[in-house]
């Protein structure tokens, strides 16, 4: 505090008028400096927005207590309060510029003159968002805070994934000291490790997603399948049992259908033709007094226009069933391969009798369909990896080839379309999330997961009406105190999931000028004004209102351009046209 600038005059909501008792002519700008206001006990801090005719706006940021400052007032000071101006000194105090330990250093207030630095619990303990236009400097902010992080004092039990959608992070990271950068890829054709995904970790819910179900009668067949591939990817003769007895019951079902003779045996054929083992299929014997014929020859139809050796068929697939069979689900013990699982939904298919509705035959095969395209396409080589344990598998994402640990490791996924995107990302994002559930000793191992345009993959989906959840969801409401902390990077906040952003406790906003997603942050980001979206509006690349948890009040940074910067740049129109 240096003295006493002037009187209160007014109050009015958030703010006060002070009659300055000096010639403003003759003193510095005071424009955006800080001031003390003291009323009795009660100590507030304000800033000074507007001067006219002598008399000073000051907007009320905050109160002093115990000599932190708490954003928010409730309080207001009575006109008996002394108003002081605040010196330099005490503005870092103000602003919170942290440079304690756990500090990390953010950026800088221009305005202040003065760099912020935020309590690394504060931020990275907590879901995050960063939200700007394209060209804003997200990727190159996000890169310098994370270049800060690890410029100095390494965190070597750091966890931070990244969800690369145009593969832009490689560049600013791969060169970060002590080899704590690794990077995954969707393109097949790379040098780099390509991404993979452990089929036989996906719960039901996941291949549910995978092969983009969308009804119950689906979510039963796919759990089914599940069972069944519980066995089917065991060459044991009980599963030889099984496979026999679906396949004898589905059989019995359509010789004892009512349907006529033609079709009875059409369509016993056709399926003895697609789905049979070594025991049961057309060449089957049955043996009977006197002579032996197979299956097929006894589904002849006579001059009567009947199967005359029906009941023959009938006995002898009875041999087959199985009573009370019951199956579990998958337990990530063993390995399984995606045409295992085909053979699997085929099975589940014929024991569900959908060759009895032509519309669920039509809604449930298109689950096979989508599984047959996948294993026919470039994709089914994200599937192809050695068997792994949960723990194994989740351990050796931060494995890197000369044995140390990663902190960050990067997957490049601009090679897939969004579907798969948005899959795939909710699989490693469950998968992250279950193993830090069954933790012993709960957020022991702390994982950061930040998705780049986020809005492609963390949406109000149908993941809710289908399986029930949507898993970034859960992790916003769940997640941090298991350790498991999101952070969405986004040009589109309209398109994000309103229960994602609701739950972030730190915001970084680049400028934006969309009035629609401006109108979906104010009703969706705690603690927004008018006044907030005024500035976001007129922000220049490379600077961010920053609020939230981490934050004394809200802040313009300005953050250095990071070194090396990520491949983010505007193509150069001119030289390419004129090179």
């Amino acid at each position: 505090m240096v003295f006493v600038i002037g009187n209160i005059i007014d109050i009015e909501s958030a703010y006060i008028s002070v009659k300055l008792s000096f010639d403003i002519s003759k003193a510095k700008n005071l424009l955006n400096t800080f001031v003390l206001i003291k009323d009795e006990s009660f100590q507030f801090i304000g800033e000074v927005e507007k001067i006219k005719a002598g008399v000073a706006m000051v907007k009320l940021v905050g109160e002093l207590t115990n000599g932190k400052l708490l954003y928010g007032t409730i309080r207001r000071p009575s006109f008996k309060g002394e108003v002081y101006l605040v010196s330099r000194d005490y503005v870092p105090v103000i602003l919170g510029s942290n440079s304690s330990e756990q500090g990390l250093k953010f950026g800088r207030a221009s305005l202040y003159d003065t760099d912020i630095g935020v309590d690394v619990d504060s931020f990275f303990g907590s879901h995050f968002a960063i939200f700007g236009s394209t060209g804003s400097g997200k990727s190159c902010g996000l890169s310098r805070i994370m270049q800060n992080l690890f410029c100095n004092k390494t965190p070597k039990k750091a966890k931070i994934m990244i969800f690369d959608a145009y593969g832009e992070y490689k560049t600013a990271f791969q060169n970060l000291p002590g080899g704590i950068f690794k990077t995954y890829t969707t393109n097949i054709h790379s040098q780099d490790e390509i991404l993979k995904v452990p089929l036989w970790l996906l719960t039901k819910d996941d291949i549910a997603l995978l092969l983009n179900a969308t009804t119950s009668s689906q979510l039963l067949i796919i759990d089914k399948a599940l069972r069944f591939v519980n066995v089917f990817a065991k060459t044991t003769k009980e599963a030889r049992d099984y496979k026999n007895s679906i396949i004898a019951s589905a059989l019995l079902d359509i010789l004892l259908s009512g349907r006529n003779s033609v079709q009875i045996r059409d369509q016993v054929l056709a399926i003895l033709a697609k789905y049979n083992t070594e025991d049961l299929n057309a060449d089957t014997q049955i043996v009977q007094p006197g002579y032996i014929r197979t299956i097929k020859m006894c589904m002849a139809i006579d001059r009567d226009g009947k199967i005359s050796a029906i009941e023959a068929v009938e006995n002898r697939l009875q041999e087959f069933l199985i009573d009370d069979i019951e199956l579990s689900l998958p337990d990530g013990s063993y390995k399984y391969t995606l045409e295992e699982l085909l053979d699997s939904l085929e099975f589940a298919l014929i024991d569900e009798g959908v060759w009895k509705s032509e519309d669920t035959f039509d809604s449930i095969n298109f689950l096979k369909i989508r599984l047959q395209n996948l294993i026919k396409n470039d994709y089914s080589r994200y599937f192809d990896l050695d068997y792994a344990s949960k723990v194994d598998f989740i351990k050796g994402i931060f494995k890197t080839s000369n044995g140390t640990e990663a902190q960050i490791v990067n997957y490049n996924i601009n090679y897939i379309d969004d579907r798969f995107a948005k899959t795939i990302t909710k699989i490693y994002s469950r998968l992250i999330f279950d193993y830090a559930k069954e933790l012993e000793v709960r957020a022991s191992e702390p994982v950061n997961i930040i998705l780049e345009e986020a809005h492609r993959y963390v949406q109000n989906d149908s993941d809710i009406d289908v399986i029930g959840y949507n898993i970034f969801e859960r992790i916003c409401k769940e997640g941090r105190k298991y350790g498991v902390l999101m952070g969405f990077i986004s040009q589109r906040p309209l398109e994000l999931s309103e229960t994602c952003i609701s739950q972030c406790l730190n915001f970084l906003i680049f400028k934006m000028t969309h009035v629609r997603d401006l109108e979906f942050i104010k009703g969706s980001v705690p603690y927004i004004t008018e006044e907030m979206l005024e500035k976001i509006k007129s922000l220049y690349p490379g600077s961010a209102l920053a609020f939230g948890k981490s934050f004394n009040i809200p802040i313009a940074i300005d953050f250095e351009m990071p070194n090396p910067s990520p491949q983010s740049e505007n193509a150069e129109i001119y030289r390419i046209w004129y090179s």
